[in-house]
């Protein structure tokens, strides 16, 4: 359509290897075995995404090859996505969970003890992002989401 296929091949390639890159550093830095979730607040109720479901999903799954927990590989093998209650998150969040929220909405289920007892929320794990610039998966999302993970597990 844009006859930009040359361009947008090339770009696909470099985002691969730069989010490979980052991925082995990270795994370096804090564990080959060290799982990460990602969940969402959306209309007072808790989603947990499995590596296809847009919200870093693409990035931190697939192209850097991060490990999800096993109970949300299961609960959003079909849909992509599990709703989950405030009680049951943390059967659901692995040691680094990626928060996306959406600034107006309601999130009182953070102020909860069982938010608050949650082993990465305890362990200060916890990378809180917008979710209006974490919800899609095109070129320039994806690119920001990249840079998002590797500031916040390298520092970079």
């Amino acid at each position: 359509m844009l006859n930009k296929e040359k361009e947008a091949r090339a770009w696909v390639s470099d985002f691969k290897k730069r989010a490979a890159k980052a991925g082995k550093e990270i795994k370096a830095k804090i564990g080959a075995d060290t799982t990460v979730s990602v969940a969402e607040s959306f209309e007072k109720q808790i989603y947990v995404f499995g590596d296809s479901w847009g919200r870093g999903t693409e990035v931190l799954y697939q192209a850097m090859g991060l490990k999800m927990p096993e109970s949300v590989k299961k609960a959003a093998a079909k849909a992509g996505y599990y709703a989950v209650s405030t009680e049951q998150l943390a059967d659901y969040t692995g040691d680094y969970m990626v928060l996306s929220r959406y600034e107006k909405a309601e999130n009182a289920f953070m102020k909860t003890n069982a938010y608050k007892e949650i082993p990465a929320v305890k362990n200060d794990h916890v990378l809180q992002v917008d979710a209006n610039k974490f919800y899609f998966n095109d070129a320039m999302t994806l690119d920001y989401q990249l840079k998002t993970f590797q500031n916040y597990f390298l520092g970079e």
